[in-house]
């Protein structure tokens, strides 16, 4: 075991695209972990979507052995933590299982949203922050402005700041030099009764779960007995390893290391993030501070396009929820779509991170209805439901009144898309709450309705700021809201895939655009099609498709305008009675493109 005053546990937080990942690898490098053979980029990065679009989504870690200028021996643990605010717990269980931190700031870009909230969360687990700019060779990179930058908008001083190219290796090993003399040592008793803190978990098909922890006090062993505090579950310790980053096995781990083990644990809900490991027979007086369980933000159906991939669709997702416990599902019928699942998700890009999964590693293709946010009921009877989804909305006259979720949104963006951002946020329904200025940039903090955010205004914002805008929120609470349920109905009958909710302000422009865009969306048919937009029995909006017609008249050339008459008559009792009877068919696009919220 290696001397606990030679431990650095640091993490690396930055925001997307910033350079976390290709830092990562040239530190792997530099201490020799890996040859230039085996080498490649986001070597951290398992997951082919993480590769494609450069983000961290699953906690890694990995065991730096460095020689360091004084001759001695360090032992490092990198932790390499999702940068997304959809994960954002576990990076605040990452955090907590370090001693430093490396911020990672772009010296071309400067402080962006999400390198707030991290930040915000490692100087709330009281860590050493340790700066360093990247991207320092290109031509557009301001060291001086971007080191004013951090000191005026998060507070801490930048004058020992580090500049790198973590592309290129320049001045990189500085930074690990930095990493021994700046961070701090672990604190830790091997003399203790086992205390350590679960980081991560996720399912191998032939080892059961693996689990990463980092050990507080005492030391963990193969072959012994360990208790789960939060799921008080027991379980016999079969191997004991680290990641350097292929997996090495190792007879313990002492106070302050960080590794992995594997006990015969069959699911991934078993071992929750933030979890406390203990030894069964001499356990700890008291568990570690800040477990929660995850807890679902965004609800939404997903349902299959052929019917017979049902079963498909069900198996896949319990093969998906072994590796990611955070993700909950649930049957569902649909009138319109048939069986399908209702899932809960940590947020947008988790949503969109597992469906991509299920439709690449499954090969299924499915129809995502509009995400909802969970409404808080409050009944007459004094009784509180939590409503997931719009169509179990009970009978208007049982409700008192209803609760919607608020976000505290933090927006950093040019001066110059400034007023294009307020008028979004205003148009979303959002309060002002302050608006500061680090140099030519905004930084703007808006409640906002969750409602509101959830569905496309991440690509709104994109639009509107040409790119530059960034953002991050976290829940804040509940508060009451005029909100009202808006039913489609297509040929009087309704679609309960397209109903939402919607405040009552809104609901008529809502529900217009809506009968507009499934007006162009749906082909004609052999009937007319009216769509009709209502909430309760009051129709708001309406908007019919014209029938395909058949020139009846074609073979009459001239005659009495009696024989004409009749066989437009003949025709017109035709459309009516398939009207009564036909079946519109409704395209898988027209549900997503028609809940998409319009340019206004």
């Amino acid at each position: 075991m290696t001397a606990i005053s030679h431990i650095r546990n640091f993490s690396i937080i930055a925001h997307i695209d910033h350079g976390k990942s290709t830092l990562s690898d040239r530190l792997i490098q530099l201490c020799g972990n890996v040859s230039n053979r085996e080498m490649k980029e986001q070597i951290l990065d398992s997951m082919d979507i993480e590769r494609e679009r450069g983000i961290t989504i699953k906690a890694q870690t990995v065991r730096l052995d460095y020689r360091a200028k004084n001759g001695e021996l360090y032992q490092l643990n990198l932790m390499d933590t999702p940068g997304h605010v959809d994960f954002a717990y576990e990076v605040s269980r990452s955090l907590a299982a370090c001693e430093g931190a490396i911020l990672v700031v772009d010296a071309s870009q400067g402080v962006e949203a999400q390198t707030l909230a991290n930040v915000y969360q490692a100087l709330d687990n009281s860590l050493e922050i340790l700066p360093v700019l990247n991207k320092i060779d290109l031509p557009a990179a301001d060291e001086d402005r971007v080191k004013q930058q951090i000191e005026d908008v998060i507070g801490i001083d930048a004058s020992g700041a580090i500049g790198v190219s973590a592309k290129s290796g320049l001045n990189v090993a500085a930074v690990l030099e930095a990493i021994v003399e700046r961070l701090p040592p672990p604190k830790g008793d091997p003399k203790k009764p086992l205390k350590a803190m679960l980081i991560d978990s996720w399912y191998d098909a032939y080892l059961g779960v693996i689990v990463l922890a980092r050990v507080i006090d005492g030391t963990l062993k193969k072959g012994q007995r360990v208790k789960l505090m939060a799921t008080d579950g027991s379980y016999q310790v079969e191997r004991v390893g680290i990641f350097r980053p292929k997996q090495e096995m190792l007879e313990q781990l002492g106070p302050g290391e960080v590794g992995f083990f594997t006990a015969a644990i069959k699911e991934v809900a078993d071992t929750r993030v933030g979890d406390t490991i203990t030894d069964e027979k001499n356990p700890t007086a008291e568990a570690l501070p800040g477990f929660k369980p995850a807890q679902p933000v965004v609800f939404c159906g997903l349902f299959p396009v052929d019917a017979a991939d049902f079963e498909d669709l069900r198996e896949a997702m319990g093969r998906l929820r072994l590796n990611d416990a955070s993700f909950s599902f649930e049957t569902e019928s649909s009138a319109a779509l048939g069986f399908g699942f209702r899932c809960g998700f940590l947020g947008l890009l988790h949503l969109e991170i597992i469906t991509e999964r299920l439709e690449r590693e499954f090969n299924l293709d499915l129809i995502t209805t509009a995400p909802s946010v969970i409404y808080h009921l409050h009944m007459n009877d004094g009784s509180i439901i939590e409503m997931h989804n719009p169509a179990d909305m009970p009978e208007i006259p049982k409700i008192d009144h209803i609760e919607e979720p608020w976000i505290e949104a933090t927006i950093l963006v040019p001066d110059d898309y400034l007023g294009a951002v307020l008028k979004l946020c205003q148009d979303r329904r959002g309060r002002q709450k302050q608006l500061t200025y680090a140099g030519t940039r905004a930084m703007v903090v808006y409640e906002l309705p969750l409602n509101e955010v959830v569905f496309d205004f991440y690509d709104r914002l994109k639009s509107v700021s040409r790119g530059y805008a960034s953002f991050d929120y976290h829940i804040k609470n509940y508060e009451e809201g005029d909100l009202v349920k808006l039913s489609i109905l297509v040929n009087s009958e309704p679609v309960d895939a397209l109903s939402i909710i919607v405040h009552r302000a809104r609901a008529e422009s809502r529900g217009r655009s809506m009968c507009e865009k499934l007006k162009e969306l749906i082909p004609p048919h052999l009937f007319q099609i009216p769509i009709q937009a209502a909430i309760g029995a009051k129709v708001i909006a309406r908007e019919t498709i014209k029938a395909l017609r058949k020139d009846v008249l074609a073979k009459c050339y001239g005659g009495d305008i009696s024989r004409k008459r009749k066989l437009l008559d003949k025709q017109k009792a035709g459309k009516k009675k398939m009207r009564e009877f036909g079946k519109v068919e409704i395209p898988q696009e027209a549900f997503i493109n028609a809940l998409k919220m319009d340019d206004n």
